[in-house]
């Protein structure tokens, strides 16, 4: 997928933006520790990764969004990973509004060795993202933090509804 026009793009991103907030709004201090192995990457990591992969991958498009390096450890505040992640969704969407038209959407950049458009970048950001909230919403289910639905209702929502979840 190639994004053509930026409207398309900021219709998306509102969209799993507000997913994401919520996810992120549902994290404890204590449910970033949580694993699936021992060795396995923290639930904290992967959000933080969610978050700093913004200003990483954005930046080898030249865009200069408001985001903490990928090098960074994830801190160990949920509220500081929630805090980041506004800032750098917002940040992302008001570069793009400053500096890009649709044109720019056609550019080609090397992305980790290939070529991509810029419209293909940005589909790829925003896929990655949603590939680590499954993996989040795996982890807070196991560190019994409640799952917000994404496309739909989650377990927990369906029985706030009065609704049995499926099985």
């Amino acid at each position: 997928m190639v994004y053509k026009n930026l409207e398309d793009f900021f219709n998306d991103w509102k969209f799993e933006s507000e997913v994401m907030q919520k996810y992120l709004a549902n994290l404890t201090d204590e449910s970033l520790k949580q694993k699936v192995t021992p060795d396995g990457r923290d639930l904290g990591f992967i959000a933080w990764h969610s978050v700093t992969t913004i200003g990483e991958m954005t930046e080898k498009i030249g865009l200069k969004v408001d985001c903490p390096r990928c090098e960074s450890d994830a801190p160990g505040s949920a509220s500081e990973i929630i805090s980041a992640y506004n800032t750098a969704s917002e940040s992302l969407v008001n570069e793009l509004k400053s500096n890009w038209t649709d044109e720019t959407l056609q550019q080609e950049d090397d992305m980790y060795g290939e070529m991509w458009k810029r419209g293909e970048t940005l589909y790829n950001m925003l896929v990655h993202q949603v590939h680590h909230r499954g993996q989040m919403s795996v982890l807070m289910r196991q560190a019994g933090v409640k799952v917000p639905g994404s496309y739909g209702p989650s377990k927990e929502e369906w029985t706030s509804m009065g609704m049995e979840p499926l099985k």
